[in-house]
C-alpha cells in the first residue's frame, strides 16, 4: 500500500514537471494588477496564454495569481481545458468569418497559398498555434489583446466544415420534401 505522504510527493513531483502533450504555448499578455487593501497595494498577476498542436487544435486561457510564473501555468491549463477543433482547407480556413467581442472585432479571411498569416500580434498568436498557414485578417476597434484573442478564438470556434455542413443541410432539404410528400397524400386522401 501506498501512503499518504508517498502520494503527496508523488502529486507534487506531477505537478511540477510541465504537461508533456505535444502542444506549444505562446504568452500572449501579461498584465500586473494592483489592489489597494488596509496593509498597502497587493500586486497579482494575469496572463493570457494560447495552447495550441500546430494541426487544427486551439485552446485560451487567462491564468490569475500572485506569481507570473504561477499565472502563466494556470493560464496553459485553463487552455488545455477549452480547446476546440478548427476545421481546415488545406493551409487556410474554409470560409470568411466576422466576429465581435466585447469591444474587439476580428475578421479572418482564408488566403490562396504562399500568402502566410496576416495578421497583428495577438491575432497572430492564436492563429499559427491552431496550424493556419494561409490567412488574411483584420482587427478593428478595440486593440486590447485580451478582448482580440478570445474574439479569434470565438471566430475559429464558429467555423464550419463544409462536407459536414452539405450533409447536415441535404438532411434538412430531404426531410422538407418528405414533410411535402406526406401534406400533398393526407390532402389528396381527404378530399
Amino acid at each position: 500500500m501506498i501512503s499518504q505522504r508517498q502520494k503527496r510527493e508523488r502529486r507534487g513531483r506531477d505537478r511540477e514537471r510541465g504537461p508533456d502533450d505535444g502542444m506549444e504555448e505562446r504568452v500572449v499578455k501579461i498584465s500586473r494588477v494592483a489592489k489597494v487593501v488596509k496593509g498597502g497595494r497587493h500586486l497579482s498577476f494575469s496572463a493570457m496564454v494560447v495552447v495550441g498542436d500546430s494541426k487544427g487544435k486551439v485552446g485560451v486561457g487567462l491564468g490569475k495569481a500572485d506569481a507570473v510564473p504561477d499565472a502563466v501555468k494556470k493560464g496553459g491549463y485553463y487552455a488545455r481545458k477549452n480547446m476546440v477543433h478548427v476545421p481546415l482547407a488545406k493551409s487556410t480556413i474554409t470560409h470568411e468569418i466576422k466576429v465581435k467581442y466585447c469591444g474587439a472585432e476580428v475578421m479572418l479571411r482564408p488566403a490562396s497559398p504562399g500568402t502566410g498569416v496576416i495578421a497583428g500580434g495577438s491575432v497572430r498568436a492564436v492563429v499559427e498555434l491552431a496550424g493556419i498557414k494561409d490567412i488574411l485578417t483584420k482587427a478593428t476597434h478595440s486593440t486590447n489583446p485580451i478582448n482580440l484573442v478570445k474574439a479569434t478564438f470565438k471566430a475559429l470556434s464558429l467555423l464550419k466544415d463544409p462536407e459536414n455542413e452539405k450533409i447536415r443541410r441535404q438532411i434538412v432539404i430531404d426531410s422538407g420534401l418528405e414533410f411535402m410528400a406526406n401534406k400533398a397524400t393526407i390532402e389528396s386522401s381527404a378530399s
